[in-house]
């Protein structure tokens, strides 16, 4: 009896024999959600002075090339900056990350609304991109890292919100700010904001990772400015040239600079590549680049390279092509934008549903179809276009991308080994930010040149503007067709046969 009264107790016995794993439900989601709120307010800078672009003109006496790089320089900062947090998300706690992040966006912020010329706001600018340029890695690497499997295309839905959203939505709120105030507004009623989310962080946000010593390379920081700033800055020379009646030496000469920054940028970026190779024998490069050994992340980045570049020359083309062409208002603008940014965000959490149940492909196929076709309808656009045209092709464009952004960074990620995840986030926000400043660089670029053209022929200035326009976005449909063919070889992560080790 007493044995077999002992064989009865010891199964209840013995749970109280195995610690309790603490429930981390909440934190994690506090977290999360703190971090999802200040990123949105971080990015939507990215694009918020797209709206302005006029009024800088005309307030700082700058050109449309340099008033461009208010977003060009922002974005190129970022991909400078987002290799480092690879080294940062290992070195430091969560806390202290985030922090810093916001501290260099706030004191950003109020240096811009402060900005007595070109040349402080642009500095400011930089300032702000290095805070933005942490929280976006910081944000997808606490994700992953706390996020089960079976849940993260629900999660990176709100990410997408972020990410695509907020950019989107940057030039209606300009718009609206400009309709009534002067631009420096833009920043003054963000900077509470920004202030109140550090103050939040300060209180609330816990550590939820766990770092190690790692070594910072120097040499690799600098070669990544030389390549991404040399790239990026080439990109924003392509087309500028002498006068009409110049000569061939003349020619050559004023071109001069975008061949040396292009040089520049494919020997430091191809130097940085080597470097990192070199380094990640011995798990101390600042960009580990195991993370493209996976067919599936590599495939998914080309994706997305695509679809940020038709996402941000997009949103710089449509309000410069609204207000030198139709005439529109600022606010007038921005509430044409509003209707696409608002159906993003709609669509972004039923996405990360729909990825959760079926993969990848039966959303990136169509996405990407339907982006190729919003920009060949842009690609129509002329001098007296309606802009209810313009509403249904940025809502057409819109669809497409809510999409595409969320089963990309899904499959991108969840395709590396968990030990690369902090690498995997810095690559994925580098190529989305160079995608980004390339795609800028490159639309104004080529409006810019065919624009030109058109003024030299004879044409009005609002007939060489929308035929600058109307070839930038041709030219965009056209690259928009690799994105689809992209898309068929994406798959999702769980479908994947065992990567490699991560230190093989």
């Amino acid at each position: 009896m007493n044995d077999s009264a002992t064989d009865l107790t010891l199964p209840e016995r013995a749970p109280s024999l195995r610690p309790v794993e603490p429930d981390h439900t909440a934190r994690n989601f506090r977290v999360i959600a703190l971090m999802l709120a200040a990123t949105f307010v971080v990015i939507l800078n990215e694009t918020i002075m797209g709206v302005a672009i006029n009024e800088l003109m005309l307030d700082l006496d700058i050109s449309a090339r340099s008033a461009q790089w208010l977003t060009t320089a922002f974005l190129l900062t970022m991909a400078v900056v987002i290799p480092i947090t690879g080294f940062l998300l290992q070195r430091f706690h969560t806390r202290p990350i985030f922090i810093s992040a916001m501290s260099l966006f706030s004191a950003g912020t109020l240096l811009a609304a402060l900005a007595p010329n070109f040349e402080v706001l642009l500095g400011a600018r930089v300032v702000q991109a290095s805070g933005t340029a942490i929280m976006i890695p910081l944000l997808m690497t606490t994700i992953m890292t706390l996020v089960p499997v079976a849940q993260r295309g629900r999660t990176m839905g709100n990410v997408s919100i972020v990410i695509s959203v907020a950019p989107a939505i940057g030039p209606t709120v300009s718009g609206i700010i400009l309709n009534a105030l002067s631009w420096r507004w833009m920043f003054w009623i963000v900077l509470p904001i920004a202030v109140v989310m550090l103050i939040i962080g300060i209180r609330r946000v816990e550590n939820v990772t766990a770092p190690k010593r790692v070594p910072l390379d120097v040499l690799s920081v600098i070669l990544s400015a030389f390549g991404f700033g040399g790239l990026i800055y080439g990109l924003s020379r392509i087309g500028e040239s002498g006068p009409a009646d110049a000569t061939a030496a003349e020619q050559a000469t004023a071109t001069l600079p975008m061949w040396i920054a292009l040089g520049v940028g494919v020997l430091g970026l191809a130097a940085f590549i080597l470097r990192q190779l070199r380094l990640q024998r011995r798990d101390r490069a600042l960009l580990d680049l195991r993370t493209f050994r996976s067919a599936n992340f590599s495939i998914s980045l080309g994706v997305m390279v695509v679809s940020m570049a038709a996402l941000f020359g997009t949103i710089i083309l449509l309000p410069i092509y609204m207000q030198q062409v139709l005439g529109l208002e600022p606010v007038q603008t921005g509430l044409l934008l509003l209707p696409g940014g608002l159906l993003m965000g709609l669509l972004a959490p039923f996405v990360g549903r729909l990825y959760d149940r079926f993969g990848p492909k039966p959303l990136l196929i169509p996405g990407s179809a339907v982006v190729s076709a919003a920009l060949w309808a842009l690609a129509m656009v002329g001098e007296s276009t309606s802009p209810f045209y313009l509403l249904g092709a940025h809502l057409l464009l819109s669809l497409g991308l809510a999409f595409l952004f969320t089963p990309l960074f899904t499959s991108a990620l969840g395709s590396v080994q968990p030990s690369l995840y902090s690498h995997a986030s810095a690559t994925v926000g580098t190529v989305q930010q160079v995608a980004g400043a390339a795609g800028t660089a490159l639309f104004v670029t080529i409006m810019s040149t065919a624009s030109a053209a058109l003024s030299s022929a004879g044409a009005t200035d609002s007939a060489a503007a929308a035929g600058g326009i109307h070839s930038a976005f041709l030219i965009g449909a056209f690259i928009s067709l690799l994105a689809i063919v992209g898309a068929i070889f994406v798959r999702k992560p769980a479908d994947m046969p065992a990567e490699m080790p991560a230190g093989h």
